[in-house]
Protein backbone atom coordinates (compact mmCIF):
# COMPACT_ATOMS: atom_id res chain seq x y z
CA UNK A 1 0.00 0.00 0.00
CA UNK A 2 1.27 3.44 -0.90
CA UNK A 3 -0.07 6.91 -0.29
CA UNK A 4 1.88 9.62 -2.09
CA UNK A 5 1.17 13.27 -1.38
CA UNK A 6 2.06 16.19 -3.60
CA UNK A 7 1.20 19.84 -4.04
CA UNK A 8 2.82 21.35 -0.99
CA UNK A 9 4.93 24.47 -1.18
CA UNK A 10 5.53 27.98 0.01
CA UNK A 11 2.82 30.61 -0.29
CA UNK A 12 1.90 33.94 1.21
CA UNK A 13 -1.00 34.41 3.57
CA UNK A 14 -4.33 34.51 1.76
CA UNK A 15 -3.19 32.36 -1.13
CA UNK A 16 -4.30 28.85 -2.04
CA UNK A 17 -2.82 25.41 -2.54
CA UNK A 18 -4.27 22.08 -3.57
CA UNK A 19 -2.78 18.93 -2.14
CA UNK A 20 -3.18 15.58 -3.86
CA UNK A 21 -2.72 12.07 -2.54
CA UNK A 22 -2.57 9.11 -4.90
CA UNK A 23 -3.42 5.81 -3.22
CA UNK A 24 -2.36 2.40 -4.53
CA UNK A 25 -2.40 -1.16 -3.29
CA UNK A 26 -5.90 -1.19 -1.80
CA UNK A 27 -9.54 -0.92 -2.87
CA UNK A 28 -9.77 2.85 -2.77
CA UNK A 29 -13.56 2.88 -2.65
CA UNK A 30 -13.51 0.79 0.53
CA UNK A 31 -11.48 3.32 2.50
CA UNK A 32 -12.13 6.54 4.32
CA UNK A 33 -9.45 9.08 3.44
CA UNK A 34 -8.26 11.89 5.61
CA UNK A 35 -5.74 14.68 5.92
CA UNK A 36 -3.71 15.39 9.02
CA UNK A 37 -0.98 17.91 9.73
CA UNK A 38 1.88 18.38 12.14
CA UNK A 39 3.56 21.69 12.84
CA UNK A 40 7.05 21.90 14.38
CA UNK A 41 6.91 21.24 18.09
CA UNK A 42 3.22 20.32 18.01
CA UNK A 43 1.25 17.11 17.98
CA UNK A 44 -0.31 15.83 14.81
CA UNK A 45 -3.87 17.04 14.32
CA UNK A 46 -6.74 16.11 12.08
CA UNK A 47 -7.69 18.43 9.24
CA UNK A 48 -10.42 16.76 7.19
CA UNK A 49 -11.80 13.36 6.25
CA UNK A 50 -14.22 11.98 3.70
CA UNK A 51 -16.26 8.80 3.76
CA UNK A 52 -16.16 6.67 0.64
CA UNK A 53 -19.76 5.44 0.98
CA UNK A 54 -21.77 8.63 0.98
CA UNK A 55 -19.22 11.41 0.56
CA UNK A 56 -19.79 12.64 4.10
CA UNK A 57 -17.08 15.01 5.28
CA UNK A 58 -15.77 16.33 8.56
CA UNK A 59 -13.42 19.25 9.19
CA UNK A 60 -11.40 20.61 12.05
CA UNK A 61 -12.84 23.88 13.30
CA UNK A 62 -9.62 25.67 12.41
CA UNK A 63 -10.03 24.98 8.69
CA UNK A 64 -13.81 24.85 8.27
CA UNK A 65 -14.93 27.18 5.51
CA UNK A 66 -11.42 27.48 4.06
CA UNK A 67 -10.42 23.89 3.22
CA UNK A 68 -12.32 21.36 1.11
CA UNK A 69 -11.63 17.65 0.89
CA UNK A 70 -12.67 15.71 -2.20
CA UNK A 71 -11.84 12.44 -3.89
CA UNK A 72 -11.83 10.95 -7.35
CA UNK A 73 -12.40 7.21 -7.08
CA UNK A 74 -11.53 6.70 -10.75
CA UNK A 75 -8.08 8.15 -10.10
CA UNK A 76 -7.61 6.71 -6.59
CA UNK A 77 -6.86 10.23 -5.49
CA UNK A 78 -7.94 12.41 -2.58
CA UNK A 79 -7.51 16.18 -2.64
CA UNK A 80 -7.35 18.98 -0.12
CA UNK A 81 -8.14 22.41 -1.53
CA UNK A 82 -6.78 25.01 0.86
CA UNK A 83 -7.95 28.59 0.44
CA UNK A 84 -7.27 31.63 2.55
CA UNK A 85 -4.11 30.10 3.96
CA UNK A 86 -2.77 31.50 7.21
CA UNK A 87 0.70 31.28 8.78
CA UNK A 88 -0.74 28.94 11.41
CA UNK A 89 -1.53 26.45 8.62
CA UNK A 90 2.20 25.88 8.19
CA UNK A 91 2.85 22.18 8.76
CA UNK A 92 3.67 18.87 7.15
CA UNK A 93 0.42 17.52 5.73
CA UNK A 94 -0.22 13.80 5.69
CA UNK A 95 -2.76 11.76 3.80
CA UNK A 96 -4.20 8.70 5.56
CA UNK A 97 -6.68 5.91 4.88
CA UNK A 98 -8.77 3.59 7.00
CA UNK A 99 -11.55 1.12 6.28
CA UNK A 100 -14.93 2.73 5.57
CA UNK A 101 -16.72 0.71 8.25
CA UNK A 102 -14.91 2.82 10.83
CA UNK A 103 -16.28 6.17 9.61
CA UNK A 104 -17.62 7.42 12.97
CA UNK A 105 -14.28 6.73 14.64
CA UNK A 106 -12.29 7.98 11.65
CA UNK A 107 -14.29 11.19 11.67
CA UNK A 108 -13.79 11.61 15.40
CA UNK A 109 -10.03 11.59 14.85
CA UNK A 110 -10.39 14.81 12.88
CA UNK A 111 -12.06 16.38 15.88
CA UNK A 112 -9.31 15.36 18.28
CA UNK A 113 -10.11 11.81 19.32
CA UNK A 114 -7.48 9.11 19.13
CA UNK A 115 -8.04 6.69 16.30
CA UNK A 116 -5.30 4.88 14.35
CA UNK A 117 -5.73 5.21 10.62
CA UNK A 118 -4.37 2.15 8.85
CA UNK A 119 -2.12 3.68 6.19
CA UNK A 120 -0.17 6.94 5.93
CA UNK A 121 1.73 8.89 3.32
CA UNK A 122 5.15 10.43 3.80
CA UNK A 123 3.87 13.99 4.05
CA UNK A 124 4.21 17.20 2.07
CA UNK A 125 5.38 20.51 3.51
CA UNK A 126 3.14 23.55 3.42
CA UNK A 127 4.67 26.87 4.48
CA UNK A 128 2.60 30.04 4.70
CA UNK A 129 4.38 33.35 5.24
CA UNK A 130 2.74 36.46 6.64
Amino acid sequence: VQLVESGGGWVQAGESLRLSCVVSGLRFDEYVTGWFRQAPGKEREGVAAMNSDDGATVYADSVKGRFTISRDNAKNTVYLQMNGLKPEDTAVYYCAATLRGSWPLAASAIRGATYPYDYWGQGTQVTVSS
